[in-house]
């Protein structure tokens, strides 16, 4: 598996060796021995799947804080999602900052968004497929997010704002001005 810390060095994007013939190929997209020998020791305890039919659907920022907080390990099955980890935890030099990558399916690359970090992701494609594992349960009572636009962030999403689509949920979130940060 290649690792690579991103600008934010606690997220991590994992590509899985593909192995291939005339057939295809065959990936081992997550192993807990794998993972712990890339310096990420984890184990998770739920899959999540979201389908989005539309290039430009946004999904986020959202977390999960105390005393229920996640760490999400997102990919993309079908087509391509711009993917994006916010800093939201208390006392961190990188506290409001963001990174992204480009996951497809294609690529297999995978995007580790630690505990402490708001997640949201863009479709880049029609018909998308994303699967990402929680290392937590989902508890709505610890679940939080933020405007996907906050200036003081100023995340870089590839698609114009005035063709994405979005929730009214997600459209309504606070800004980082008036979000504790997280205490982990």
């Amino acid at each position: 598996m290649q690792v690579e810390r991103l600008a934010i060095l606690d997220v991590v994007l994992l590509t899985p060796k593909r192995y291939g013939d005339e057939r295809g190929w065959l990936s081992e997209v997550y192993s807990r021995r794998a993972m712990a020998q890339a310096g990420v020791p984890m184990e998770f305890v739920q899959d999540n799947q979201a389908f989005s039919p539309k290039r430009g659907t946004l999904r986020g920022l959202h977390l999960q804080v105390p005393p229920q907080p996640i760490a999400k390990l997102t990919r993309c099955i079908r087509g391509a999602i711009f993917d994006v980890a916010v800093d939201l935890r208390a006392g961190s030099p990188t506290f409001g900052r963001w990174v992204g990558a480009e996951l497809t399916a294609d690529n297999g690359a995978m995007l580790l968004s630690p505990r402490g970090f708001a997640h949201a992701y863009c479709t880049l494609t029609d018909n998308v497929e994303v699967l990402y594992k929680l290392d937590g349960y989902y508890a709505p009572d610890c679940e939080r997010g933020l405007r996907w636009d906050d200036p003081a962030i100023g995340i870089d999403w590839p698609i114009s704002a005035d063709l994405l689509t979005i929730n009214e949920r997600d459209r309504t979130l606070p800004l980082l001005a008036d979000f504790p940060p997280v205490v982990l």
